[in-house]
């Protein structure tokens, strides 16, 4: 820990995420990293793909490609939050920056075939899922406690932005500089990331972590033990991922919902599958400015429900248009659920157990997302998907339910970490 941050917002509680980037400059360094390293990867995977397709066209070279971008890098998460607790937080980014700049280097340079560019990716997407719980374990380090709402919705809008200007950079400098300036483009935007996490103050290893004398083994059965035993996170990580589990196929059913029970042209089907993107930003920006209202854990079951419930809508929609309002209200959701679970188990779980904790969590989610793609594509192929997505709704609220009947006996047994604020 550097120690208490020193609240410099003098004229009284920050009440935007714009505020809280001019008064915390450690902070708005690693928001601006974290926005150029995650349109980086948004960058670098719509060029992956059109190479893939263009040099093989076989979809299930770029279902691999997929898969080992996001699948194979959630099964070590144990591993990769394992990194954030045992060494200081700013190097474990810089160094997980560093490598995804020279993996893109590399696949840059060569052009590899198709397994070796396999492999390079997958060693890229780790070195993010290392990224990931790192820079979510170092956001109390960097802002007081008060503000946590604020700067996880504010980290949230800027994630979301950078993924969104990726694929949109993508399409302007392909025509431009072709396949390897843009993946040079890329390995540049990680340096940058790097030289920007470089101004952050040294987050050392806290008191009562392994501080490297045990195997990195251990120190993810022990935090796999930790989330299990305590019943807090347990909830929340079980109802996270049980409410992904039930909604994560949406990506596919809203594609068939509008091609094949709409008939909708090119326009309404991209405006329905970025419908979600737009209340995700809108989320965002009301929670940095008002998320402080609410209890965290308040917060977070209402994201779940209004996510689900939203599916469960999309799926009663007459018509193409009434099905994007629907999506545009479950991106509310999805950025309540976010930013509601960040601060929440920033505040519950001890410092030396947040790496490991975030690094699990999301590696459960992408497990959780892969499972809901294939249950839910058996359920599209025999049913529809109006049906799926009513099904998908249905299956989330009561995961939610019960998750909130859960939460709230765990929240009474469970002491907040580092003298917080109650969730």
């Amino acid at each position: 820990m550097t120690g208490p941050v020193v609240d410099a917002d003098t004229d009284g509680p920050t009440r935007s995420g714009m505020r809280l980037l001019r008064h915390y400059p450690a902070f708005r360094a690693l928001w601006s990293a974290r926005v150029i390293s995650y349109a980086g990867d948004s960058l670098s995977l719509v060029a992956l793909m059109l190479h893939v397709e263009d040099t093989t066209s076989r979809a299930f070279a770029i279902a691999a490609l997929l898969l080992v971008g996001d699948f194979a890098p959630a099964l070590l998460g144990p591993l990769t939050g394992a990194l954030s607790d045992r060494f200081d937080l700013r190097r474990v980014m810089i160094g997980a920056e560093l490598v995804q700049g020279g993996v893109l280097l590399l696949i840059a340079v060569l052009l590899p075939p198709l397994p070796i560019l396999l492999v390079l990716v997958a060693v890229r997407a780790i070195a993010g899922q290392v990224f990931q719980p790192a820079s979510r374990a170092a956001v109390p380090n960097l802002v007081p406690d008060r503000h946590l709402e604020t700067a996880n919705s504010t980290v949230g809008f800027g994630t979301n932005g950078g993924e969104a200007v990726g694929p949109l950079l993508a399409a302007a400098l392909f025509p431009l500089i072709g396949l390897r300036g843009v993946l040079l483009v890329d390995a540049v935007s990680f340096l940058l990331s790097a030289v920007l996490l470089a101004a952050l103050p040294r987050m050392p290893v806290a008191a009562g972590r392994d501080d490297g004398r045990g195997s990195l083994l251990s120190d993810a059965r022990a935090g796999l033990g930790y989330l299990w035993s305590t019943p807090v996170v347990r909830v929340v990580a079980l109802g996270f991922c049980a409410v992904v589990a039930f909604n994560g196929v949406d990506d596919i059913a809203l594609l068939l919902l509008a091609t094949k029970t709409f008939h909708a042209g090119d326009s309404a089907v991209g405006l329905l599958l970025g419908a979600v993107g737009l209340g995700l930003f809108v989320g965002y920006l009301l929670l940095g400015r008002y998320g402080t209202r609410v209890s965290t854990a308040g917060l977070l079951i209402a994201g779940f429900a209004i996510s689900s419930v939203g599916n469960l809508l999309t799926g009663l929609a007459w018509a193409v248009g009434a099905a994007i309002v629907m999506q545009a209200v479950r991106g509310l959701g999805i950025a309540a659920m976010d930013v509601a679970s960040s601060t929440l188990l920033q505040r519950v779980v001890p410092e030396a157990m947040l790496g490991r904790v975030f690094g699990n969590l999301y590696g459960a989610i992408g497990i959780a997302a892969a499972f809901s793609y294939l249950g839910g594509s058996l359920l599209l192929d025999a049913t529809s998907p109006p049906t799926t997505l009513l099904v998908a709704g249905a299956g989330g609220t009561l995961a939610t339910v019960v998750t909130a009947w859960a939460l709230r006996r765990s929240l009474n047994r469970t002491p907040t970490a580092r003298g917080r604020s109650a969730p």
